[in-house]
């Protein structure tokens, strides 16, 4: 009853409206253009439900709560699976954000398993852009500063700020997370120089 309970809190009270029309049984077409236009509704129907179960996870997860964040992740997961497969690089957003919300929630073995299946993914795609694996790095490093790895951490924060900044520029905000993470790391460490550096960089 309270898995229940979190799940209706966390998604399905968003998407139950959207849930009928895509699991339900799909209309019987006769026509070629019929079932054209049946499929691309699906379609654009499923894609609303992503969109809104990502949304949804990524306002807690912004909001600190992480343990209602996984099941709305989980949602957007099972639907991009189904629309874009299952090695699809559309996934690894979706799995990083998991991954962030196991790691809050303390459930770090949860979190690695969702961390290979990004990476995967990622080695998996030639073609994969520097931005996704940015994303990827950040969140491989922030992984290793829940586990008590720091130098683990910074090799993956150096390569995040490398791979955006390659993608978006020097001066770009999106090189920011990396360089506030790694100052982070240091004030720790009081290693008070390098940290003050970062800080004035981001």
């Amino acid at each position: 009853v309270s898995h229940q309970k979190a799940d209706w809190i966390s998604i399905h009270g968003h998407i139950c409206h959207l849930l009928i029309p895509v699991l339900g049984p799909q209309p019987c077409f006769y026509s070629e253009k019929d079932r054209k236009h049946g499929k691309e509704q699906l379609l654009r129907r499923q894609e609303s439900l992503i969109a809104v179960a990502l949304s949804t996870a990524q306002g807690f997860l912004w909001a600190g709560k992480p343990v209602e964040a996984i099941p709305a992740g989980l949602q957007a997961l099972r639907f991009s699976s189904q629309v874009f497969g299952s090695g699809s690089v559309q996934l690894v957003p979706i799995y990083l954000l998991l991954a962030e919300a196991s790691t809050g929630a303390g459930r770090l073995r949860q979190a690695a398993k969702y961390l290979s299946q990004a990476q995967w993914i990622v080695l998996q795609t030639p073609d994969c852009s520097a931005a996704l694996q940015s994303k990827l790095h950040r969140g491989l490093g922030l992984f290793s500063i829940a586990e008590g790895n720091p130098d683990q951490a910074l090799y993956h924060l150096a390569n995040d700020v490398y791979l955006a900044t390659a993608e978006f520029g020097l001066n770009s905000v999106e090189v920011s997370g990396g360089y506030f993470h790694m100052a982070n790391i240091f004030f720790h460490q009081n290693k008070m120089d390098a940290a003050n550096s970062l800080y004035t960089e981001v």
